[in-house]
C-alpha cells in the first residue's frame, strides 16, 4: 500500500500596499483639543509605508479630512468601523480633500500614504 499526501500552499495578497494588515509606519489615536473639533497632525512617510490615525465618531456626524504635502503627494484612504473604505477615498483613488457624513459609529482609521516618492505632509481632521 502507498500513502501519497498532497500539501497545499494558498498565498493571499493584499492589493495596493496592505491597508488588511498593519500598515508600516507610525498609527496614533487622533485627540481633539477641549472645546475643539478639529485637530492638525503632521507627519512623514517614506515609499511604501502608511501612518494610520484612529479617531472615533457617531454615525450622523460630519467629518471633513484635508491633507497637504511639500512634495505635493500626500493621499489617504478612510477606513470605517467595518474595515471597508469610504466612498471617494478607496485606494488608488488618491484622496487629498473629503467631506460626508458618517455612516457608521465606531472608530475610523484614516491611512496617510504617498502617491509618489516620499512624502511631508498635515493632516487636518475636523468632526461635528
Amino acid at each position: 500500500m502507498i500513502c501519497t499526501s498532497l500539501l497545499l500552499s494558498i498565498t493571499v495578497f493584499a492589493q495596493g500596499g496592505g491597508t488588511l494588515g498593519p500598515p508600516k509606519g507610525k498609527t496614533q489615536r487622533v485627540k481633539f483639543a477641549r472645546g475643539r473639533t478639529t485637530a492638525v497632525l503632521k507627519g512623514a512617510v517614506v515609499r511604501g509605508t502608511q501612518d494610520r490615525y484612529i479617531l472615533g465618531a457617531r454615525a450622523g456626524q460630519s467629518m471633513i479630512v484635508h491633507v497637504t504635502s511639500r512634495e505635493k503627494n500626500a493621499v489617504f484612504t478612510i477606513l470605517g468601523p467595518d474595515g471597508s473604505a469610504l466612498a471617494g477615498t478607496e485606494e488608488g483613488v488618491d484622496a487629498t480633500d473629503w467631506t460626508g457624513e458618517l455612516p457608521l459609529s465606531g472608530d475610523y482609521s484614516i491611512v496617510v500614504s504617498a502617491s509618489r516618492g516620499n512624502a511631508t505632509y498635515t493632516l487636518e481632521v475636523t468632526i461635528r
